[in-house]
């Protein structure tokens, strides 16, 4: 039996610029719009990541329309945080951010250590396969999680 899926979870890392806006884009594609799913950063200092953007766009996810946000914008926008049933952090700065906003909420917040991409390889090639390994780690986490994701939602 497959585990259940909840009905809304906030993913978050350190800038809201690659791993999360990947893992909000992999978990809409693939379990489709059984859960409010959305992200957010420590950080929104940073654009959304063009290796991110292309990595998932081989997965017909589009990421290139991501607005980064932090933990503050969301808050401030109405994003209550203890509307979400989990939090995923993917980075341990996002861990501990995410662990101190809800520590008066009864509220699931679980680490997913992540690779972050950032600053590997030197060629396009060797970068993209390390955004493609994150990818795949967050994709591998997410099976592991909810279960094999049903028929991806076109």
């Amino acid at each position: 039996m497959a585990p259940e899926l909840p009905s809304s979870v906030l993913f978050c890392c350190d800038h809201n610029a690659i791993r999360s806006p990947m893992a909000e884009g992999l978990m809409k594609k693939f379990y489709g719009q059984t859960a409010y799913v959305q992200s957010a950063g420590v950080r929104n200092d940073l654009e959304i990541d063009g290796f991110a953007v292309a990595v998932c766009q081989e997965l017909g996810i589009e990421l290139a329309r991501h607005r980064s946000r932090s933990f503050e914008e969301m808050q401030q926008w109405g994003d209550d945080l203890s509307g979400f049933d989990l939090i995923i952090a993917l980075s341990p700065a996002s861990q501990r951010q995410a662990l101190e906003l809800t520590r008066y909420y009864s509220l699931d917040v679980e680490y997913w250590p992540i690779l972050d991409p950032a600053g590997i390889g030197r060629t396009r090639d060797d970068k993209l396969a390390a955004y493609r390994q994150s990818r795949d780690q967050i994709m591998e986490r997410m099976a592991k999680r909810f279960g094999p994701p049903p028929e991806a939602s076109e």
